[in-house]
């Protein structure tokens, strides 16, 4: 038998009372105006109705003052005995609680201190809120209460109201951006027989229907080069993606992501559109592109500065990847020069791209405040990259850091079906030797490829991630409305 606080337990009784005078969960109410657009109203306009939850109240003799909010804005009400009547004032005064909604019906005006308020004629109760609210949600020191109750985290703090506004404007300003290009939004396999499109670690189940083992999608990657292969030159997809690593404040095991690719297009082609684009996005969203991250105010105008892989680890680490070449001269130096990687598989089962990256990002992106493109990643990190014509030992792509942070990863595609089986099967072999990121063989990617594919660059973006960044917020989880989260025991 569950238990109830003494004011969850009145809340409860009231909702008897409630029953005696209308329905305490109604079907409908008819509104004309959203709360954001009814504060824009000028005076004096008339039946005007909105509706919300309370968050404020002030009970008074003959006359009470309540404010109700939704995600976006808040309106003052003011209702008086008589104008809705003794029965109905009463009503409210006796049942009519902070977190209840309710929806209200009168005229514009603005107060003497300025503020816009509804001066109620008539009101209609539609909901009762069994919790109190609570007086100090913000002031919790547990972030992680914010994380399992967002919804209260959403009713309480602004703050939060604000992160996750910027992050449906984002995503809107992101689908128009493309949409207006004369780009297509497509939908591909969330459940795959292979892990592809990444290289990462995979999430692994059982479909009991088919009786085969399946995976999680890393990435829409290859679907999305199929849709190319089909004559969708301009396509995009955003959905959540799945990679069973590790948990940190800039990464989680599931994650939003946008992939984009167009044919006939190389990839400074796409580094030239991000820029604009991402301009585009954060001027619209923001009003500037002066984004304050941390204690640095990051520029995000003018043209981006590119170095290359090479350029950077001779900086940062002075290991020349031209001369340490291959996994075991790599991973020598890393010792020699008691470099200390990360990496949750053993370094030694790491093949040569992999050990380059976990080395960059140890020495190397942290200082990359940006925005800036990497660029001349070895082939072996980029195994569904196109060679460079004019080095065999690098691809066409780039990312894009900001703040030490991987924004944006992007290159040519390789379209040639022989060279990407080769690749694949290079990769399918590191698996087999315990590197747990590389990708497996698609053979049915392959047979796509080869229908013939026109030159294509592509680029993905974490959306979680992007956000994090431009709401300068310390943790990725605050930029997720409901983030995963192991069960108290209670649960």
């Amino acid at each position: 038998m569950r238990e109830f606080t003494e004011q969850e337990q009145v809340r409860r009784d009231k909702i008897e009372k409630i029953s005696e005078f209308c329905n305490p969960y109604p079907e409908r109410y008819e509104i004309t105006h959203e709360i954001k657009d009814a504060k824009n109203l000028e005076d004096e306009t008339t039946d005007v109705s909105v509706a919300g939850r309370i968050v404020f109240m002030r009970k008074m003799g003959k006359m009470s003052f309540l404010t109700i909010r939704d995600i976006e804005e808040k309106i003052q009400l003011s209702i008086k005995v008589d104008m809705v009547g003794e029965d109905k004032y009463k009503f409210f005064k006796e049942n009519i609680d902070i977190g209840d909604f309710i929806g209200a019906t009168g005229e514009i005006f603005t107060t003497h201190t300025g503020e816009k308020t509804l001066r109620v004629s008539s009101f209609e109760f539609l909901g009762k809120a069994l919790k109190p609210l609570p007086e100090k949600f913000h002031g919790l020191t547990d972030q992680e209460a914010c994380y399992r109750q967002r919804y209260v985290d959403l009713i309480m703090n602004q703050e939060t109201r604000d992160r996750f506004l910027v992050r449906i404007k984002f995503i809107r300003e992101l689908r128009n951006y493309l949409d207006n290009l004369g780009y297509m939004e497509i939908e591909t396999p969330i459940l795959n027989n292979k892990a592809s499109g990444a290289t990462a670690k995979p999430f692994k189940s059982h479909h009991n229907a088919l009786d085969m083992d399946i995976y999680l999608r890393i990435a829409p990657e290859t679907y999305m080069k199929r849709a190319v292969v089909a004559g969708i030159s301009k396509v995009y997809e955003i959905g959540r993606c799945f990679r069973n690593e590790g948990i940190d404040q800039t990464h989680l095991q599931d994650f939003t992501m946008i992939e984009a690719y167009q044919a006939y297009y190389n990839y400074k082609d796409n580094m030239k559109l991000i820029q604009n684009m991402l301009q585009t996005i954060i001027k619209n969203v923001f009003g500037t592109l002066n984004i304050t991250i941390g204690d640095k105010e990051i520029n995000f105008s003018g043209e981006w500065p590119t170095v290359s892989f090479r350029e950077l680890l001779l900086k940062h680490s002075n290991i020349d990847i031209n001369i340490y070449n291959t996994k075991e001269k790599l991973l020598s130096k890393i010792k020699e020069d008691k470099i200390e990687l990360e990496s949750e598989t053993p370094i030694e089962d790491l093949g040569y791209g992999n050990l380059v990256d976990v080395l960059y990002k140890k020495v190397a992106r942290p200082s990359m405040i940006g925005p800036v493109y990497l660029t001349e990643h070895p082939v072996e990190l980029s195994p569904l990259a196109r060679n460079n014509d004019n080095n065999n030992e690098i691809t066409d792509r780039f990312q894009l850091v900001v703040n030490g942070a991987e924004i944006v990863n992007g290159y040519s595609e390789l379209v040639n079906p022989m060279e990407q089986e080769r690749r694949l099967l290079e990769q399918a072999k590191l698996k087999e030797q315990g590197d747990d990121e590389a990708m497996d063989m698609d053979y049915d990617y392959i047979s796509a490829m080869e229908y013939g594919m026109p030159p294509i660059s592509g680029w993905g973006m974490g959306i979680d991630r992007m956000i994090q960044l431009l709401t300068n917020s310390e943790n990725i989880k605050d930029v997720i409305m409901f983030p995963l989260m192991k069960p108290l025991n209670d649960d």
